[in-house]
């Protein structure tokens, strides 16, 4: 069959890197002490890491340009808010709070359940916190009303007495006296009603809020009152606690917790990579090839991180889990040079034996290197801060890694083959014999004997598991019968993966940004056990001034109440006009014209200040904008409940616009999956040029292009089933995904097209036989490298974990198993260049 083959581009660079090669080769040194100049001159960035970091949850771990953060913008601006007139409901953020839940096993209203809840409340509001020698309390930083701090309703339904619970008809989920209203289902969680009665029975929580202003006081307060609760004990009651900025404290001690793990990584790297490099032979043996090639790593990371530092480049958490991945990218080139190398006719000279691993390894690792950081600088397009941050300093890290691979480490390889020139002991550099000499013991041959090769060759002797590769494994992958399973355990592969994608959920819990032993984790469970029948109170805002006193237009925003109420998630609307216009009905007012419309509601706010907030007036006193609040259920996805919402105040005739603080984190589940989608689909074609123009055969490239998507579908959907959501976090893992399985199938790919062989199956077998091992070698590195991560505390290590091994796994299988046996259904095609 004619012979098609695209090396216009990869012969030069084979040529320019034999060059390279040679002269490094000639002059080691050079190439040995300048990385480590530049590593100790930009690795002084690391002096800045503390000032860079930037782990703020929402800057991090939210949509830059999110809807939400606009709708925000024009709350905060239409409705300022009132600081003597504190509404949680009315907040535009989560505010400043301290919250408890206190469960218990049995009934929490019973008298002695309560007293106690009392009892901690008076702690609460009574604790002392010592300021520059002087001291405050609650009452000197809380959320006011009308001059007095925000109370529980619990409580003030019970007048701060617990024997009052026998003499008090609780009714569920709404309290009324005749002086107001309480929402109790803010208050008590897991209630159980009388039958076909709203008055409470039983409860098996109770939740108690402590909001406080905006002061510099504010955050030693809630820092006292973590510490104080988390030393509260009892034998009848539970107390579960969280504050408004538990989760950004509880989150930035994550990188801490992975600290002492980097230390177990690095051993395991550099005992796996002496095992696997370590030869019988005491002259031909690659130990410190090995540990030099972990030490470049390590300087490729000290490296980038340091120089992005001195740039002023933010230092994101999840950034932490990169040394990890750089060290498997590193160690896999390093294992494909020592095979090149080996390759090598060991009587050559040392320049002429470099120049020659340099023109059979060097492109090869230039295309997985090339795809790992092409893939990764696309993923800086992501809306997402954390995805920017990991993808850049990634990126950067992976360029000096390569860089260090083919100087440093391209040093060390020359120095190391001096030594074994030169027939020296690889650890007392001694000149030792090749052969035994007759007087001497098997122990001294052992010990004290190296530098055999094959004499017929004139090469290294090959390894075991390089041998095992060429005599046993090739030909049985090749063997007809075993392509045919192989067919059927692709099939199935595919099949499972694509079930997996269909169940994979969307977004980041932000639970899981607080390490797995954080008291916040109790406090999220107790509220979703007890109180996660109702969901989110949100805002509805009147963006355009709106006729009130028309009772046509009237009609048209009633329409729009009823639509938001006919969604099965609202369970309720509460409005100053439909209140105004019940007090109106009632008193006999006539409201049907602008003016007594206006004089009338000025006298119905004198009477309900707290409707003064959602109401903007003009100068001239006309409603600009206006508000009003329906109550949400959680029995719907927050992306449907936010989106339902949404698409609801857009089909109504008035502008309206839907807002709620959390909708901040909401927005994430509207452009996750779109922008994965999209920068996977742009790194795959990206992927698929540079093996286009690297790969020596368009056919080949289609298929390292094919092992991509078919490694990104496997990746995802075994996500699915090992309960990985896609967000921000795993995100990350994808667009790292792509370049990780694009190093074993290309190595494959292009080690096929370099083949002499003519002979589709003696082509696949020859490249296994070269790089089936190297590939192996890598694949376990990097799965050691990250193994460790598997007993985080963290949920993003352990995402990180995961995702790796998923990649690792389906990488090698592709590498190993499905492109070799894809590749002999082709014959070799004629020459492009």
């Amino acid at each position: 069959m004619a012979r098609f083959r695209t090396d216009c581009i990869e012969r030069p660079l084979r040529i320019c890197f034999e060059m390279m090669g040679h002269f490094i080769g000639s002059h080691p040194w050079w190439f040995l002490i300048a990385p480590l100049i530049l590593s100790a001159s930009l690795g002084s960035g690391f002096y800045l890491l503390k000032d860079r970091m930037s782990n703020d949850i929402e800057e991090q771990f939210t949509p830059v340009d999110g809807r939400a953060k606009l709708e925000r913008k024009y709350i905060r601006e239409t409705f300022p808010g009132n600081d003597s007139m504190f509404s949680r409901l009315r907040l535009s953020t989560d505010g400043n709070y301290a919250t408890v839940i206190v469960t218990s096993d049995r009934n929490i209203l019973s008298v002695e359940s309560l007293q106690e809840i009392l009892d901690l409340d008076f702690t609460v509001r009574t604790m002392a916190v010592q300021l520059e020698n002087q001291s405050f309390e609650y009452v000197d930083v809380c959320a006011q009303m009308m001059g007095s701090c925000t109370s529980n309703d619990i409580l003030d339904i019970l007048e701060y007495t617990a024997t009052n619970i026998d003499t008090v008809n609780l009714t569920f989920p709404w309290h009324y006296t005749d002086l107001r209203s309480f929402p109790l289902y803010l208050s008590l969680g897991s209630v159980k009603l009388y039958e076909e009665s709203s008055v409470v029975e039983s409860a098996k929580a109770i939740q108690l809020h402590y909001y406080l202003h905006q002061d510099n006081k504010t955050d030693l307060w809630l820092e006292s009152f973590i510490n104080m609760i988390s030393n509260i004990s009892s034998t009848s009651i539970q107390v579960s606690y969280s504050t408004s900025m538990s989760m950004q404290w509880e989150f930035k001690k994550s990188p801490s917790s992975v600290i002492y793990l980097f230390s177990i990584t690095y051993a395991i790297a550099i005992t796996f990579s002496i095992i696997s490099c370590w030869r019988l032979d005491n002259v031909r043996t690659k130990v410190w090839v090995a540990s030099c090639g972990v030490f470049s790593t390590g300087l490729a990371v000290l490296t980038g991180f340091g120089a992005l530092l001195l740039l002023d480049q933010p230092f994101v958490m999840t950034v932490a889990s990169c040394p990890f991945m750089i060290l498997g990218i590193g160690l896999d080139d390093m294992f494909i040079m020592i095979s090149c190398w080996q390759r090598t006719r060991v009587l050559d000279s040392v320049p002429e034996r470099l120049a020659d691993t340099y023109r059979d390894a060097a492109v090869s690792i230039s295309i997985t290197t090339l795809t790992d950081a092409l893939a990764l600088f696309l993923g800086y397009s992501s809306p997402f801060g954390s995805v920017r941050s990991f993808c850049l300093y990634a990126g950067v890290a992976i360029s000096f890694c390569y860089l260090y691979s083919v100087t440093f480490l391209g040093a060390c390889l020359a120095l190391n083959g001096q030594r074994e020139a030169e027939n020296k002991h690889w650890f007392t550099c001694a000149k030792i014999p090749e052969d035994l000499p007759s007087r001497n013991s098997k122990a001294f041959s052992i010990c004290c004997v190296g530098g055999s090769y094959d004499r017929i060759t004139e090469k290294e002797e090959t390894e075991p598991m390089s041998y095992m590769f060429e005599r046993f494994y090739g030909p049985f992958l090749t063997h007809k019968l075993v392509k045919s399973c192989v067919f059927v355990l692709y099939a199935g592969y595919l099949a499972i993966s694509i079930y997996g994608c269909f169940i994979l959920k969307e977004g980041l819990d932000i639970r899981n940004l607080a390490l797995d032993d954080s008291y916040i984790i109790d406090y999220y469970n107790s509220q979703r056990q007890h109180f996660s029948e109702y969901s989110c109170n949100v805002m509805v805002a009147v963006e355009q001034p709106f006729p009130y006193w028309d009772e046509n237009e009237q009609k048209h925003l009633q329409s729009c109440i009823l639509n938001f109420e006919s969604l099965n998630f609202v369970n309720g609307t509460f409005a100053w006009f439909l209140s105004f216009l019940e007090y109106a009905n009632v008193t006999n007012l006539t409201i049907s014209s602008q003016e007594a419309f206006q004089r009338h509601l000025a006298h119905f706010l004198e009477l309900n200040v707290m409707f003064q907030q959602d109401i903007n007036f003009t100068a001239d006193d006309k409603i600009q904008a206006s508000r009003f609040f329906i109550q949400t259920l959680n029995n719907a996805p927050p992306k449907d409940m936010m989106i339902g919402l949404r698409n609801t105040a857009e089909g109504c005739p008035v502008e309206l616009l839907v807002y709620h603080p959390a909708f901040i984190y909401f927005d994430q589940y509207t452009v996750i999956m779109d922008n994965t989608i999209q920068t996977i689909l742009v790194a795959v074609v990206v992927m698929l040029v540079v093996s286009f123009v690297l790969v020596p055969s368009p056919l080949c490239s289609l298929w390292v292009a094919f092992a991509i998507c078919s490694v990104i579908v496997g990746v995802t959907g075994f996500m699915g089933l090992w309960g990985v959501n896609l967000d921000s976090i795993s995100m990350i893992n994808l667009l790292m995904c792509i370049g990780f399985s694009v190093d074993f199938s290309a190595h494959i790919s292009y080690s096929f097209v370099s083949s002499s062989k003519s002979d589709a199956n003696e082509k696949a077998m020859d490249a296994l036989a070269h790089l089936g091992y190297p590939i192996l070698q890598g694949a376990l590195s990097t799965v050691l490298g990250v193994v460790v991560l598997s007993v985080s505390e963290s949920y993003i290590f352990r995402t990180f974990f995961k995702i790796v091994f998923l990649v690792i796994t389906f990488g090698l299988l592709h590498g190993l198993v499905f492109i070799p046996v894809f590749l002999t259904l082709f014959g070799t095609f004629g020459k492009w260049c």
